[in-house]
């Protein structure tokens, strides 16, 4: 097996994904690894031999400083999807061509579901094909929606900024007294944590997951309540929000990403239409936070940055063990610390298989009916 590393970026970005990259390099580099390559764009980029030796990138500790306050990502993203190799091999016959050619023992990928799914299908290949080397994925997503962890590196950055708009722009609208409803959309396409995060600031009237089927006619009601009660009604939505057909109440949802994906965006704008339209008042505001959220590095949580960097030194030192290979590294919250009002992180790996292709919703315990927010629990979990 080869001494050289690979690492990549897979997916959108988030703004401390840099800092699992750095993590990773750094353990590599001091552990012993003679090259440490970087996929440019990922799996797809790699496929094209489109590589860099990231020693000449990364020459001091001042380098590895400023990478883990980079946002976006640093050696490029993709969205490529394996194909079955059951079925269709020959992606990976020269997916691993390649890999011999660069003397590469060590596979590292930092992405959401889709990217674990790709580890996990390197590893299963490989077991048969190209025993001994190792493939490790490194969690990232603004979603927060991989189990199981107890979050995932970039959700606290993304939430951080996420309740900063929320809160200023509540303090814009509050300043006018005409009659105008306001719906803030943020990144969430099966999973409600991000939107649901906005609640910590105490800002939020109305809030629309997808994890409740909407439900036009009733949440109508509840925005006229809250004009009637206060001549206000600050909502938030996620991007996925849905009728109970499963349709979404976004514009744009006839095409996909390549993962069968739906692109969604315009939740926002349809909820403020649909308002304006029952006459219940005659303008509104739409704000759609979208992707500021994901690389914003101006608003990075420190917490976040963190432990993105330990994950990624955790990967890599995990490595070390022969039978390490087809894993990830996630976080868990410490509950004894927990239960003394306290937070603490504990890092742990689990097989791929079981972190790709699943998602892992804002609990319906948590959220509290007729679109009121969510439960002291859930806020208590946020901060």
């Amino acid at each position: 097996m080869g001494k050289n590393a690979i690492v990549g970026q897979s997916g959108g970005p988030t703004s401390v994904i840099n800092a699992s990259l750095a993590g990773v390099f750094e353990s590599c580099k001091s552990r012993g690894a003679d090259i440490v390559y970087g996929m440019c764009n990922g799996v797809a980029g790699l496929l094209e031999e489109r590589v860099v030796d990231l020693s000449t990138l990364l020459t001091d500790d001042l380098d590895i400083e400023l990478l883990k306050r980079t946002p976006s990502s640093f050696l490029g993203s993709c969205r490529y999807k394996l194909p079955d190799w059951h079925t269709d091999e020959a992606v990976y016959k020269k997916l691993f061509a390649i890999l011999e050619k660069l003397e590469i023992g060590y596979f590292f990928y930092i992405g959401g579901n889709d990217s674990m799914d790709t580890v996990d299908a390197l590893a299963e290949w490989a077991r048969g094909n190209a025993p001994g080397k190792r493939f490790i994925g490194i969690p990232k997503t603004v979603d927060n929606d991989l189990v199981p962890v107890d979050h995932c590196p970039g959700f606290p950055s993304a939430a951080k900024v996420a309740c900063e708009i929320t809160h200023a722009t509540r303090l814009d609208y509050d300043a006018y007294t005409r009659p105008e409803v306001f719906v803030l959309e943020v990144m969430g396409r099966d999973a409600g944590w991000l939107a649901a995060s906005c609640c910590v600031t105490g800002d939020v009237d109305l809030l629309v997951l997808p994890e409740v089927d909407f439900d036009r006619e009733a949440f109508l009601a509840e925005v006229r309540r809250k004009f009637d009660e206060t001549g206000k009604c600050y909502i938030v939505t996620s991007e996925g929000a849905h009728y109970a057909d499963g349709a979404y109440l976004s514009a744009g949802n006839a095409a996909d990403d390549g993962f069968a994906h739906a692109v969604l965006g315009g939740a926002a704008a349809t909820i403020k239409q649909m308002i304006v339209d029952a006459g219940i008042v005659p303008r509104g505001i739409v704000q759609d936070l979208s992707r500021a959220a994901r690389s914003s590095n101006f608003a990075q949580s420190i917490v976040d940055r963190t432990e993105a960097w330990e994950l990624g030194l955790s990967a890599h030192m995990r490595s070390a063990a022969p039978a390490f290979t087809g894993q990830v590294v996630g976080v868990r919250r410490d509950e004894a610390a927990a239960a003394e009002g306290l937070y603490n992180a504990k890092f742990f790996a689990a097989p791929a298989s079981e972190f790709a292709n699943f998602v892992r919703r804002f609990p319906a315990e948590w959220i509290l009916p007729n679109y009121q927010g969510i439960t002291p629990e859930a806020v208590a979990y946020f901060r």
